[in-house]
């Protein structure tokens, strides 16, 4: 066994990515307050090719050498766009048919496993703050609730390993 080298991994440059067909999912980021957790929402997205980012309230936005230092540039291949609040972008993709889908602990949320893609659907993912979650004033809008199953003593997964869990389990089922 060997390590593939970076020439060995036939990755599409950046002209070609922002090209290509992208999965029909977008990450909205709900004033997310660290640097590094953005760049990790941006490098999970060009993994995973997800469609875009929206990066909300006091979400940091790009240029930033902290988002850029997570992001190992793909904060140049992944689009994104800046609003001024959450509520904004939810709004601004129910009137482009996504279905919008929070990543929290509520009363009516369900496990992820049992989440039930549409065919044919686009689904924004709503990820909260690092301390206070999904913004009270998003909750309303959400089509639906999901959460990842957990089995230790805390009460969450740091956002960026929950952009990933997520990401990759909605992906590999329309994959």
């Amino acid at each position: 066994m060997k390590k593939l080298k970076l020439d060995e991994l036939n990755r599409m440059d950046v002209a070609t990515f922002k090209e290509a067909d992208k999965h029909p999912f977008v990450f909205v980021l709900d004033n997310i307050r660290s640097f590094n957790n953005v760049g990790s929402a941006f490098r999970t997205a060009d993994a995973l090719a997800i469609d875009h980012i929206c990066l909300c309230g006091i979400t940091a936005k790009p240029p930033h050498r902290d988002i850029h230092k997570t992001a190992l540039g793909a904060t140049e291949s992944v689009t994104w766009k800046h609003y001024s609040s959450t509520v904004e972008a939810v709004e601004n993709l129910k009137e482009q048919g996504y279905t919008i889908v929070g990543v929290e602990q509520t009363d009516s949320s369900v496990m992820i496993q049992d989440f039930q893609l549409e065919e044919g659907a686009k689904y924004a993912l709503v990820f909260g703050n690092e301390v206070k979650g999904v913004d009270d004033a998003t909750l309303p809008l959400l089509d639906a609730c999901i959460e990842i199953p957990q089995f230790g003593t805390k009460h969450s997964f740091n956002v960026s390993v929950t952009m990933g869990i997520v990401g990759w389990d909605l992906v590999k089922r329309i994959i």
